[in-house]
C-alpha cells in the first residue's frame, strides 16, 4: 500500500494506492472517491463490544469500512471532516496513542482499539479515552490545523494543551493537570494540559477545534424567541 498526502498543510487529502487484493480499512465517512474496481464492507471492527468500545468510549464511528482492491491494483482518496494536514505514520512492531478523531484509516496489520488513559483526564474530553493503534503497518491519521512532530529523548518533556494533542508513543510517562489554579482555567483561555516525558514521539495539531467552537460560538446568531 502506497499513501501520498496532497493539499497540505490546510486541506490535506491521502491518495492510497492498493495492489491487486490489498485492502485498507477507514473510519466510516472518510472516503472521498475511488476507483471502480475497490470493493466496499462495511462491519462492525472488532465485533460488538468492541465496536461499541471505539463507539461509545473512543468517539470514533461504530462501523468501519474495508475497502479492497479486485484482481487489479486500485485506488481510494480519503480526508478528515475538519480542515487541516494528514500524516502517515509506518508502524513497527508499535503502538502510538490516538487522540479520539484522528485516525483516518490503516492497513493489514495495524489493530484499532480504545484505552481508558486514567481517571485523572477524567474533566479532559479529548483525553478521556485514547485510541490504541498497534502493530505492524500503515496508519493515517489527520489533524485539526497543521502537524508538528517531535522526539523527545530520555528525561525530557513537554506540557501540551489537550486540545492540540493528536499522539504520542505508548508508554511515555502522561499526565493531565489544570494550568495554573481554578481561575487561570477557567478565565486564562488556557485549560487542561497533559505532561508528556519521553523517549517518544509526540504529534500536535497547530490548531484546536475546541477553541475554535469557544471562538465561534458566541458570534452565532442568536435564535428569536418569539416568532411573528
Amino acid at each position: 500500500m502506497q499513501v501520498e498526502i496532497t493539499y497540505r498543510p490546510s486541506y490535506a487529502l491521502a491518495v492510497v494506492s492498493l495492489d491487486p487484493g490489498e485492502s485498507v480499512q477507514a473510519e466510516a465517512g472518510a472516503m472521498v472517491s475511488m476507483s471502480p474496481d475497490v470493493a466496499i464492507e462495511t462491519k462492525a471492527k472488532g465485533g460488538l463490544m468492541g465496536a461499541l468500545k471505539r463507539s461509545v468510549l473512543g468517539g470514533e464511528s461504530f462501523f468501519m469500512n474495508t475497502y479492497r482492491a479486485s484482481a487489479q491494483a486500485g485506488q481510494i482518496m480519503l480526508a478528515p471532516a475538519l480542515p487541516g494536514d494528514m500524516a502517515v505514520i509506518e508502524l513497527r512492531d508499535e503502538t502510538l496513542m490516538v487522540q479520539s478523531g484522528s485516525y483516518v484509516g490503516s492497513s493489514d496489520g495495524v489493530d484499532i482499539d480504545t484505552k481508558w488513559s486514567g481517571a485523572q483526564t477524567f474533566f479532559a474530553r479529548e483525553g478521556l479515552i485514547m485510541l490504541k493503534c498497534s502493530g505492524v503497518g500503515t496508519l493515517i491519521l489527520s489533524s485539526y490545523g497543521a502537524i508538528h512532530e517531535m522526539e523527545l529523548a530520555a528525561g525530557e518533556g513537554q506540557t501540551v494543551d489537550t486540545g492540540h494533542l493528536v499522539a504520542f508513543t505508548e508508554g511515555m510517562g502522561f499526565s493531565v493537570k489544570r494550568i495554573g489554579g481554578m481561575k487561570s482555567t477557567l478565565f486564562s483561555g488556557e485549560g487542561l494540559v497533559v505532561d508528556l516525558s519521553g523517549p517518544g514521539k509526540v504529534l500536535l495539531q497547530t490548531r484546536s477545534d475546541d477553541a475554535f467552537l469557544s471562538w465561534l460560538i458566541p458570534r452565532l446568531p442568536k435564535q428569536s424567541s418569539s416568532r411573528r
